[in-house]
């Protein structure tokens, strides 16, 4: 079962009623749920200082209004979007409308497919009632944000699945539902397909699994003929063991979500088809499950990718980079503008940056500069690590081109984007390290499990190209 997104209407006048909460921004450091005299509820959400609001701020305090909500059982409310007009932000109509139907969806979002409806419903906002929204650019603003939201929606609804139920091949055909109804193709290439290119890597990760690796294409030519397009390649690891390397129980709780990169760039794609964008755009996903037994690839195994590097195999619970390095080779097929790959690919991003932002890189101070720039604006944060030549030593292997782990201490997060590095030289390449974005944490106001990132900045990224 999927939970339905509030509903969201506009009018002249807030309405009135014991059922419906106004929501009204206070300087104060606390909140509170009144009664007013008439009956009618008002949550009175405490902000710091207006004088002091920021577009972060912003963004929490939407999400914080439906928290309060929830808190409270409360299904409607009525908000006038002037009193969220701060005036030293001085944002675009459009940018507030959008941030706030993107966010207090997100806030709303529960993972009930395999809960028992309660006999009381779901704690859930339904409604909301706008008031200020009369322009177009602010309706246009909430359009587009019910759009996005209900993509990222759905890529949490993916990344939270069961692996016992999220398959590659059941990954393959989300990613044909989602195409539905929009002028996305989608090709899934099997066992042999990948056999005749040459995808070793792929094929090598995959072989411990009763279920076969697929290799998910998806096109959206919205371009002008001959544009190159933006390649978005997202890790597709529907289960993560760590293989024959098995991983402790605790830290393979959270190992269905392995595939968020995969998702995310499916219903990145899908969102960009369903807002009309006109961009040349593909999604490439690697879906394998990492599984242990007689077949698995083992330490010391020497994989050949398709662009003919061989990797060793110095552990296999370092299995992302090692399916994304025939994703990338294939991605040069399109001689792309640009290439963008999601995974959650180390825990050592995680210990560098805590929940708070992605580890990212790129090959260019440009496309650096513009991927934390959008990352700050779309709310999906992000921090630069360095592609330093000097860090390439630590993936040389011993007996094939390239290990996908070395026995070096520290940098691991460095050492996963040189390893892809070298199947990516000379395009220009993103690639987005999302370990410590995959499940939501403290201060988040997000349901636990996934926090449906890095798709806002995906999305703004090939809205601005």
């Amino acid at each position: 079962m999927a939970m339905k997104s509030i509903t969201f209407s506009f009018a002249d006048q807030l309405p009135k009623g014991k059922d419906i909460a106004r929501v009204v921004p206070v300087e104060s450091k606390d909140t509170e749920v009144t009664r007013t005299k008439t009956g009618s509820r008002e949550i009175r959400i405490g902000v710091d200082a207006f004088k002091k609001m920021t577009r972060r701020k912003l963004q929490t305090l939407f999400r914080r209004v439906i928290t309060i909500a929830k808190q409270n059982r409360i299904k409607q409310l009525a908000i006038d979007m002037n009193d969220f007009a701060f005036a030293n932000l001085a944002l675009p109509i459009r940018d507030v409308g959008q941030m706030a139907a993107i966010n207090m969806q997100l806030a709303n979002f529960e993972f009930i497919r395999y809960k028992t409806k309660p006999k009381e419903g779901w704690n859930l906002v339904e409604k909301i009632t706008i008031k200020g929204a009369k322009s177009k650019d602010m309706r246009e603003g909430f359009r587009r944000g019910q759009i996005i939201s209900g993509e990222i929606n759905k890529m949490r609804e993916l990344a939270n699945t069961p692996g016992g139920e999220m398959t590659p091949a059941v990954l393959a055909k989300a990613a044909m539902d989602a195409a539905d109804d929009t002028d996305i193709n989608v090709q899934v290439l099997g066992v042999i397909e990948m056999e005749l290119l040459g995808m070793g890597g792929i094929l090598g990760v995959g072989k411990g699994s009763d279920s076969e690796p697929k290799f998910i294409v998806m096109e959206y030519m919205a371009g002008e003929l001959g544009q190159k397009p933006i390649v978005l390649v997202g890790k597709g690891i529907t289960f993560d063991t760590g293989g024959l390397n098995l991983k402790p129980g605790m830290s393979m709780e959270e190992m269905h979500m392995d595939m968020s990169g995969g998702a995310a760039v499916i219903h990145a794609i899908t969102a960009a088809a369903k807002l009309g964008v006109k961009r040349n755009i593909v999604a490439l996903v690697p879906a394998a499950e990492n599984m242990p037994s007689g077949r698995s690839y083992r330490m010391g195994d020497v994989l050949r990718t398709m662009n003919g590097k061989t990797i060793e195999i110095g552990h296999t619970d370092a299995e992302g980079r090692v399916v994304l390095a025939d994703a990338l080779e294939y991605s040069k097929r399109y001689k792309p503008e640009v290439v963008i790959d999601v995974a959650t690919l180390t825990g050592a991003a995680q210990v560098a940056l805590g929940q708070k932002a992605s580890a990212f890189f790129a090959t260019d101070e440009i496309l650096e500069k513009k991927i934390r720039e959008l990352g700050e604006k779309s709310g999906d944060y992000v921090w630069p690590f360095p592609l330093w030549e000097e860090y390439e030593s630590m993936i040389k292997g011993t007996f094939a081109d390239v290990t996908n782990s070395s026995k070096t201490r520290g940098a691991g997060a460095i050492e996963g984007a040189m390893f892809l590095w070298q199947f990516i030289k000379g395009t220009p390449w993103v690639h987005i390290d999302m370990a410590p974005r995959m499940s939501s944490a403290e201060g988040d106001f997000l349901a636990k499990g996934s926090t449906g990132e890095p798709m806002r900045l995906l999305i703004a990224f090939l809205e601005s190209q």
